[in-house]
């Protein structure tokens, strides 16, 4: 089955209860770029579906990190972050500090 068709298999229907304002400022931002209202509506939904998961992978390793920090003691310092950060940005390839108690 081709990826059109089984996206179209896998989709199922909900209703959301939308205010009149924000209904209108939607459509008119679909009638701006010549969309159906529905398409702009999933797009949106799939951006911040995306965009939460991101956000909560990075709060899981910020936790994971901190727990091993509190575990272990091993940490790297912001400055040696910030001079690692520079030379990546100047096209260098430097090695990540060592963790360090």
């Amino acid at each position: 089955i081709n990826c059109y068709l089984t996206r179209w298999i896998m989709q199922t229907s909900t209703t959301v209860k939308l205010d009149s304002g924000i209904k209108e400022r939607v459509q008119h931002i679909a009638d701006i770029r010549k969309r159906s209202l529905h398409s702009l509506m999933v797009e949106a939904i799939e951006k911040y579906v995306t965009r939460e998961e991101q956000r909560e992978e990075l709060r899981q390793a910020g936790m994971a990190a901190h727990e091993h920090y509190m575990r272990t003691g091993l940490h790297r310092t912001q400055e040696e972050m910030e001079a690692w950060a520079a030379e990546l940005a100047q096209g260098e390839k430097a090695p990540l500090p060592k963790c360090h108690g």
